[in-house]
C-alpha cells in the first residue's frame, strides 16, 4: 500500500517534474535531449550486441560517473564478451561518461534511467534486460528495486554510504525503504559506519570494501591540462575552491576582503553548472577583478585577476592539479561535503569545513592522517590557506601526507568485482 502511495504521488508530480526538466532546460540544454528516455522510451538508443551479457550500472551524476571507471575497467577486462549499460540523470553525468569511455563503444552504452514509476522501468528492464544491476552509493528508488526483483534481476549497491541524517530519514518510511533495502542482494559499502547504519535500514550481505573514488587514476590529460594552467599562473600562489555549493562562494569572498593573500589567485568551482553565471555576478558585484575559465581559452589571465570561475566542464582534475592548496566545498555549509579523495591523488593538501557528514569517516581519516586541516569558518579557512601558501615546506609535508593517504586506501575496485563476481557469473 505505501509503495501504491508513493507510485501514485510520483505519477501525481510529473507535470511539475516536466516543468522543472524544461526550466533547467533553458539554461542546460542537455535536459530537453532524449527526454523520452526518462519515461522508459528508448527508440532512438544504441543497439544491444546480440548474444552479449549485459550488466547495467547507475550513475547518476559527474562524481558518480567519475567513481565508476575503475569498476567499469575492471568489468570491460574480466569479461571481454560483457557490455556495461551507464545510466544518468544529468546531462553532465551523461556527457562525463562519453569522454571517460569513448575507447570502449560500442560496448560500453548510455541512456537516462526512466522517473521511479513501475512501467516506465518494466519497459526499461524489459528493453535492456540486464543481468546485473549496480547502483552508485546512494540511489536506492524503491519501484526500480521492486522491479528489479520481479524480473529476477540481482540489485548491488557499491560504493554504498548512508550518513545518521539519511538513516533517521529511512527509518521514517519503513515500508518504502526498508523494504528496498532488505531486496538488495548485496552491498558493498565504503566504511564500517556506512555498513553499520545500512544494516540498520534493513540491508543485508553488507560487505566493508572501501571507496573505489581512491582507485580513480588522475586522466593523463589532466596533468597535461594542469601543467598549462600552471604556467598561465606563473610563480603565483594558488588557491582552489572546488566543488562549492550555494551560499558558500558568497562566504568565501566576503572573507577575502579580511585576509591578506599576498598575490594568491582564488580558483572558485561551482558544482553545479548552472550556477556559473550567478557566482560571476556574486564576485562582480564586490568589486573584485575576475577572468573566467570558458573565456580565457589557451591564454594566460591578465596578471591583476583575483578570482577565477572555473566554468568548464571535465577539467576538475586538472584543477586539482594546478593549484598549491584545495578547499573541499560543501563543508562550510551543512551540506555534507563532497569528498577529498581527487585533492589528495594530486597530492594537495586540503581544507575542510566543520560539515562533512556525508564523507565523516575519510574526513577524519584525513585529518588525522595530516592529509587536511579542518577549518572553522570562510575567514578560518582562507587564514589557513594563506598560511600555507605562503610556507613551502608545510605545504609540501601535507601534500605528501595527503597522497599518501590515497595510496593507503586504493583497492576498493578489486574487493567490489570479487563481491560481485557470484553474480557476473550465474547462469542467465
Amino acid at each position: 500500500m505505501t509503495r501504491l502511495l508513493y507510485s501514485l504521488a510520483w505519477r501525481l508530480a510529473l507535470p511539475l517534474v516536466l516543468a522543472r526538466l524544461w526550466w533547467r532546460g533553458r539554461r542546460e540544454p542537455g535536459y530537453l535531449q532524449h527526454v523520452g528516455e526518462r519515461f522508459g522510451w528508448y527508440a532512438d538508443a544504441a543497439p544491444l550486441q546480440d548474444g552479449k551479457a549485459l550488466v547495467w550500472i547507475h550513475a547518476v551524476s559527474v562524481g558518480e560517473t567519475r567513481t565508476a571507471e575503475p569498476l567499469v575497467d575492471a568489468l570491460l577486462q574480466a569479461y571481454p564478451d560483457l557490455t556495461v549499460l551507464l545510466t544518468h540523470m544529468t546531462p553532465t553525468g551523461r556527457a562525463t561518461g562519453q569522454a571517460l569511455f569513448a575507447t570502449y563503444a560500442p560496448r560500453v552504452l548510455q541512456c537516462y534511467l526512466p522517473y521511479d514509476i513501475g512501467t516506465m522501468v518494466d519497459r526499461f528492464l524489459t528493453r535492456f534486460k540486464p543481468r546485473l544491476c549496480v547502483l552508485m552509493e546512494t540511489e536506492v528508488w524503491p519501484n526500480t528495486v521492486a522491479q528489479c526483483v520481479r524480473h529476477k534481476i540481482p540489485v548491488a549497491l557499491v560504493n554504498a554510504r548512508l550518513s545518521e541524517r539519511s538513516l533517521k530519514k529511512g527509518q521514517r518510511m519503513p515500508a518504502l525503504i526498508g523494504t528496498a533495502a532488505r531486496s538488495l542482494s548485496c552491498v558493498a559499502a565504503q566504511t564500517a559506519a556506512d555498513a553499520r547504519r545500512l544494516g540498520e535500514l534493513g540491508a543485508r550481505d553488507v560487505k566493508v570494501t572501501g571507496s573505489i573514488k581512491f582507485d580513480v587514476a588522475p586522466p593523463p590529460s589532466a596533468a597535461i591540462g594542469g601543467a598549462a594552467l600552471r604556467r598561465h599562473f606563473g610563480a603565483r600562489p594558488v588557491l582552489l575552491c572546488a566543488s562549492t555549493r550555494d551560499g558558500e562562494e558568497a562566504l568565501i569572498l566576503d572573507a577575502l576582503a579580511q585576509v591578506d593573500m599576498g598575490d594568491a589567485l582564488l580558483m572558485v568551482v561551482p558544482r553545479h553548472p548552472q550556477r556559473f553565471d550567478d557566482v560571476a555576478r556574486l564576485i562582480e558585484a564586490r568589486g573584485l577583478r575576475m577572468a573566467r575559465r570558458s573565456t580565457l581559452n589557451d591564454a594566460a589571465p591578465p596578471a591583476n585577476v583575483q578570482v577565477l570561475l572555473g566554468d568548464s566542464m571535465g577539467e576538475m582534475f586538472s584543477y586539482f592539479a594546478a593549484c598549491d592548496v584545495a578547499f573541499i566545498g560543501g563543508s562550510l555549509l551543512p551540506l555534507g561535503g563532497q569528498n577529498l579523495i581527487e585533492a589528495c591523488a594530486l597530492g594537495k593538501p586540503v581544507l575542510l569545513g566543520p560539515h562533512t557528514f556525508n564523507f565523516a569517516l575519510i574526513s577524519d581519516d584525513a585529518v588525522q592522517a595530516g592529509a587536511a586541516l579542518r577549518v572553522a569558518d570562510a575567514l578560518d579557512m582562507l587564514r589557513q590557506a594563506a598560511r600555507l601558501l605562503h610556507a613551502g615546506g608545510e605545504r609540501a609535508e601535507r601534500g605528501a601526507k595527503a597522497l599518501a593517504f590515497a595510496e593507503q586506501h586504493r583497492g576498493a575496485a578489486r574487493r567490489t568485482m570479487n563481491l560481485l563476481r557470484p553474480y557476473l557469473e550465474r547462469k542467465a
